[in-house]
């Protein structure tokens, strides 16, 4: 079996992580619309070889950092698209389209925030991949990377171990902002989330690549640190939202009563 080296880009807000064969490359997740370019100039100039060299790109999930490239990328090297194996699409009914477009105005927040120039994010709401995996499966052309199922964050969650190295890719699953560890937003299922920390606990990699953050080395006692941090709750725009009208109904109604009382 062909050694890999695993290179990690600078992505637009995010890491983007790239598997290089002598005769093949895997990239670890579908990334930012603008960071296309940076992909195929990485293979063609840095690397001095062909796009069509890109035979396989994974969508971890549908945010605007891990799917908003995919597409493009399949047009412009032929690659196949890999992702979960799942039957309605992320961005589903008249809902889902609402929060494709307040999931691209947040990572035009995160890109503000971290002082990127503004660029354009829009992408399909719908994927369509060239084929879908389930968790244990291996990745087609890729054989010696498993994909595992670590959903919490979304209902489709993917990381990619790779069984030679023990090196993981989690995705959003852990986020390093600096010095400390955060858990993702939204957190769709907390208790599911809670079972796919444990479940890359479980692992004992010998490093986690991650989205936001970089390769590190996390030990037990950071994993269970994040287990028992992790939000118990739901934790989505609609629901922060909900939540804040009825902070805000209870003020108002709280206030009221202070005020007959006076």
């Amino acid at each position: 079996m062909s050694l890999c080296e695993i290179v990690r880009l600078e992505g637009y807000i995010q890491s983007t992580y790239l598997a290089v064969y002598p005769n093949k490359i895997l990239l670890l997740d579908g990334c930012c619309r603008p960071d296309v370019k940076i992909v195929l100039d990485y293979i063609q100039t840095t690397l001095q070889r062909p796009v069509s060299d890109l035979k396989v790109v994974i969508v971890t999930h549908m945010h605007p950092d891990h799917a908003g490239g995919a597409n493009k990328l399949r047009k412009a090297t032929g690659c196949r698209i890999v992702s979960a194996d799942k039957s309605k699409q992320w961005y589903n009914s008249i809902g889902g389209q609402a929060m494709h477009l307040v999931d691209i105005g947040l990572a035009h927040y995160v890109a503000k925030r971290q002082g990127r120039p503004f660029k354009k994010l829009w992408y399909s709401a719908h994927l369509h991949p060239d084929t879908t995996v389930q968790d244990g499966d291996l990745i087609p052309e890729f054989d010696d990377w498993q994909v595992l199922e670590t959903p919490g964050h979304t209902d489709r969650d993917l990381s990619l171990f790779h069984l030679p190295s023990h090196q993981v890719y989690t995705a959003d699953l852990i986020i390093k902002l600096r010095h400390k560890f955060v858990a993702p937003f939204p957190i769709y299922d907390p208790k599911t989330y809670i079972r796919s920390l444990q479940k890359i606990k479980d692992l004992n990699p010998s490093s986690v690549m991650m989205a936001h953050g970089r390769s590190l080395t996390i030990d037990a006692a950071t994993f269970d640190m994040l287990i028992a941090q992790a939000p118990k709750h739901r934790r989505t725009v609609k629901d922060t939202i909900r939540h804040k009208l009825l902070w805000r109904q209870n003020f108002d109604s709280y206030s009221k009563r202070q005020s007959k009382k006076k």
